[in-house]
């Protein structure tokens, strides 16, 4: 007959308890039934694991089959602990690929809440450009994902919000003090720094300031730092200039109706953990109205 994990549970029981009826009462079982297990794992082992049948006192065996039951036992219930947790999203890891501006506006709000709901999960964010984002996803490096993203097989999408499009450049730019007079033909002639959202604008007003453009930057934090000093203006959707950038003017494209779609992909829902499941749930169940303006 082989160990069973019940006769362990058992005999740590009465040797920790000291008798048959303390332990029984501990287990839930009758003294009759504990003492019959107790018997069956002492035949198995092949020799007595107490001094008495009043099973106050172990024999030096049973010191040592005592520890080592303690020990496989607590490993044991860790592990059935975290099977448990991981599949309540109580435990886990969740790896989430978002833009710079998604990490900074949307994310911080979700994430607080969600941690506080999970808070046994570990969250491993990285902010990059749309295109590294589609193929951490591709590559099965990030369990979501949160960009600009076109439908990638085997994937679900779904559209988390739209946000406008601006100019983008220092508040005290000339451009800042007339806008609301001023169109895309206002931009010729002005510095411009493209970036990869611009191929998103079909205006054809716009093509000519994109064509002429002389430095094409793809990171955000690099990109608002060239506007800073003055190396020109850009175009950006609304939600990449934080409210506390008083140096920074956005200023709504008044002759253009274009908008940054942000699309969150997940894998399907049987390639995902309960932990990434939740989240997933929690960023689409977001009201982001607020980002929408």
């Amino acid at each position: 007959m082989a160990i069973k994990l019940e006769m362990l549970r058992c005999f740590r029981a009465v040797a920790e308890q000291g008798s048959l009826a303390d332990a029984a009462e501990v287990l839930g079982r009758t003294p009759s039934a504990v003492s019959m297990m107790l018997r069956q794992f002492e035949d198995h082992v092949g020799a007595p694991l107490f001094e008495s049948t009043r099973k106050s006192r172990l024999t030096p065996l049973g010191e040592l089959i005592h520890a080592e039951a303690r020990r496989e036992l607590a490993h044991f219930d860790r592990t059935v602990a975290a099977i448990t947790g991981m599949a309540k999203a109580e435990l886990g890891h969740v790896r989430l690929a978002v833009t710079p501006s998604v990490a900074q506006v949307l994310m911080p709000p979700i994430l607080r809440g969600y941690m506080a709901t999970y808070p046994g999960v570990h969250i491993d964010m990285r902010d990059g450009d749309s295109d590294t984002i589609q193929r951490d996803l591709a590559a099965e490096r990030a369990d979501i994902g949160l960009a600009t993203l076109t439908p990638l097989p085997g994937f679900s999408r779904h559209l988390i919000l739209t946000d406008r499009f601006g100019v983008v450049c220092r508040a005290d730019h000339p451009l800042a003090r007339n806008w609301s007079d001023l169109g895309w033909s206002d931009l010729q002639g002005v510095d411009f720094i493209a970036n990869g959202l611009c191929d998103q604008i079909t205006d054809e007003n716009f093509a000519p300031i994109r064509d002429n453009a002389r430095l094409n930057v793809a990171n955000t934090a690099s990109l608002l730092s060239l506007v800073r000093a003055s190396v020109g203006v850009t175009l950006l959707p609304e939600l990449a200039v934080l409210p506390g950038q008083t140096d920074l003017c956005f200023l709504p494209l008044i002759d253009s109706t274009a908008r940054r779609e942000l699309w969150m992909l997940t894998p399907p829902d049987e390639m995902m953990t309960p932990a990434a499941q939740a989240l997933a749930r929690v960023i689409r169940d977001a009201d982001l109205r607020d980002a929408q303006a």
